[in-house]
């Protein structure tokens, strides 16, 4: 029969005593609010942020170019640019690489080559770009005033592999000083490869855009042209028209008036050769010059014709005030050879 052992062995009894205390110790968890070194959903974030980020080339970084830029680069895309003039500091300031050779340009391999030179130089920018340096599925994009005439060029100037996805943002530094949101954006997807990660990278593009709030307005480059000779281009045409004039600003000008004015400093802020490029690369713009022309003469035929009508009138119901009011029309015709032929065709 066994006995209990009066005198167990005094380490033993510690042994036993440590394992029962340990075992009924808390046990505590605790977490951490900063993402750690393991955390693979933070890194998966990150990787997919640097993969939605494009490598823009904005060749023609001018003044224009680098309005465009500046956004470009406050979404995070990595920015490079050239230019034929020395912008060097203008694109460092918002983060962006300067190449003034395009040989070192397109050996940095971008994403997008932006086209953002004035129309009447764009041909010849686009045939200096070596293009045997990019790579062969490279999207090019522009965002010049007229579109057919891009269209075509890139067209007939890139390698078949090459993406074209043809752009207008109908804003500009002035129009957009507090914002792009609401305003259009005309886009026409001319030639973009099948692959997913080529349309991904067009459609990455175009969200740049949509993320400042733009009007999304896809429509073909012909389709563009026909409509902006009757919008842009008459705007212009109007705005350089009464900058002929020179309008002062007066202290009893309406609203409108000061509308013309603010029309005339917004046309006449944009160079010469931007006005010149909406006349000369849209075929629609000759055609509104003569309806313009013609809608003018009519005004003035309509406005003396009715001078004469009120002038023949007078003559026969008021001879005693016939002398006055033929000093007046005198005076008018005088004035205005234009008038006179008119004066007489009705007599």
């Amino acid at each position: 029969m066994m006995s209990l052992c009066p005198n167990p062995n005094p380490s033993f009894l510690h042994l036993h005593h440590h394992r029962h205390r340990h075992r009924r110790r808390p046990f505590f968890v605790r977490s951490l609010d900063a993402a750690q070194s393991f955390d693979f959903e933070s890194r998966a974030v990150d990787r997919l942020n640097a993969k939605s980020k494009l490598k823009i080339a904005v060749v023609g970084f001018g003044n224009y170019g680098q309005f465009l830029a500046r956004t470009f680069a406050a979404q995070g895309h990595t920015l490079l640019a050239h230019s034929r003039s020395d912008h060097s500091a203008a694109a460092a300031a918002i983060g962006a690489s300067f190449f003034r050779d395009p040989h070192d340009l397109c050996e940095q391999h971008p994403d997008v080559v932006l086209l953002s030179t004035s129309i009447l130089s764009a041909a010849d920018v686009l045939n200096t770009l070596p293009l045997g340096r990019l790579r062969r599925s490279t999207l090019f994009a522009d965002v010049l005033s007229v579109k057919e005439f891009p269209r075509n060029l890139l067209l007939s100037a890139l390698p078949p592999d090459f993406d074209i996805l043809c752009t207008h943002p109908m804003f500009g530094p002035e129009s957009a000083r507090h914002g792009w949101a609401g305003l259009p954006f005309v886009f026409d997807k001319v030639r973009i490869g099948e692959s997913e990660e080529r349309i991904s990278r067009c459609n990455r593009f175009l969200e740049i855009f949509e993320k400042e709030g733009c009007r999304m307005v896809e429509m073909s480059c012909a389709e563009h042209d026909h409509k902006t000779a009757e919008s842009q281009f008459l705007t212009h045409t109007i705005g350089r028209i009464l900058a002929k004039l020179g309008p002062e600003d007066v202290d009893i000008g309406t609203k409108g008036y000061q509308t013309l004015l603010e029309l005339v400093q917004n046309t006449c802020n944009d160079s010469f050769d931007l006005y010149n490029g909406l006349f000369m690369y849209n075929k629609n713009a000759t055609e509104l010059l003569d309806r313009l022309d013609f809608a003018f003469t009519e005004l003035k035929k309509e406005l003396f014709g009715n001078l004469h009508d009120i002038l023949r009138k007078q003559l026969f119901e008021n001879p005693e005030e016939s002398n006055e009011y033929i000093a007046r029309h005198n005076l008018l015709v005088g004035k205005c050879d234009w008038v006179q032929a008119c004066q007489t065709e009705v007599t």
